[in-house]
């Protein structure tokens, strides 16, 4: 179902709390070693409870959940890692280690087996959408549930920001390369945290701050310049990725800032094709929907979870 409003999903000044006791909950920030890198990850609530993995997007990290998790781990085992190059954990040369969705994909796959993540929920968000599919597709039993946040997964989603990218994806060429290295800076960053949100103070300095920290470090820059080439790789698994909604339709809750100027609203609508029972919630916000609504979203999430997974809650 398509809803473009509800009580939830109304911004506030005053964040208020979730429905969970969120200040009693202790997150863990822990590194582990898969194949040979560091992978640091974000780790709160019982180990025995259901799970949801958190797959973050560009240019950010496992950072952008640090206000979801104690929202949701009373419930949940909630586990949200840092992708190679971002966040805290490793970030080899380029020569050492191949910066793609497929690489990416089958860490997260690796990591989660060795952490013991055996059966999960899965929130994708922005890059975390081609390494989440990715994941489910080859791995359909292992996943029990989708969030989709702004994550994309249809040609919809992809309007005018994308053409001087698609121009890159064309040449591979310096040039086209050149022409979108302003992605990583400083400006750049802010605008995805406030492009679209119509009450900039909701939105912490704190958060494209220490993202933009992190981008530049010596080197991180071509590491993601690779990335933005790579992203070509994800367009022509979309046929795939609808075929695994259709056929194995898993609980799927979609949460999208309407305003995003990065993945187009009507990305998220085209959902509704192959996910028929889909609950989507359209927000009035933008590409870092969390950062303006995280109580709302956190309560949506919730409710989905304990009818689609279940909980632990006594």
């Amino acid at each position: 179902m398509l809803r473009r409003t509800h009580p939830l999903l109304a911004p506030t000044a005053e964040t208020g709390s979730a429905p969970s006791e969120s200040g009693s909950i202790q997150v863990r920030h822990r590194t582990v070693a898969v194949d040979g890198l560091d992978i640091f990850y974000r780790e709160a609530g019982p180990r025995g409870a259901p799970a949801i993995l958190l797959l973050h997007g560009f240019p950010t990290s496992s950072q952008m959940f640090r206000d979801l998790i104690p929202r949701l781990a009373d419930r949940y085992r909630v586990v949200a890692p840092d992708y190679p190059g971002f966040g805290h954990s490793a970030a080899p040369d380029r020569d050492a280690f191949a910066y793609t969705f497929d690489a990416y994909a089958g860490l997260v796959d690796k990591f989660t087996r060795q952490i013991g993540l055996d059966r999960f929920a899965i929130y994708v968000m922005d890059y975390g959408a081609p390494v989440g599919f990715r994941l489910a597709t080859a791995n359909p039993d292992r996943v029990t549930a989708l969030v989709i946040q702004n994550g994309n997964a249809y040609d919809e989603g992809i309007a005018g920001f994308w053409d001087p990218i698609k121009a890159y994806w064309r040449t591979g060429a310096a040039p086209e390369r050149e022409a979108i290295r302003w992605l990583t800076s400083l400006q750049a960053t802010r605008w995805q945290y406030t492009n679209g949100v119509k009450d900039t103070s909701l939105v912490s300095p704190d958060a494209w701050t220490l993202d933009q920290a992190l981008l530049d470090r010596p080197g991180n820059q071509e590491i993601q310049l690779d990335l933005l080439y790579d992203y070509r790789t994800n367009l022509p698994l979309y046929p795939q990725w609808q075929a695994y909604f259709r056929d194995r339709k898993p609980p799927a809750l979609v949460v999208w800032g309407a305003n995003d100027g990065i993945f187009v609203a009507p990305g998220a609508e085209a959902y509704r094709r192959d996910l028929p029972h889909a609950e989507i919630h359209m927000i009035d916000t933008g590409h870092f929907a969390l950062e303006t609504h995280g109580p709302q979203v956190a309560a949506l999430i919730r409710d989905f979870l304990d009818r689609s997974v279940g909980s632990n809650r006594t």
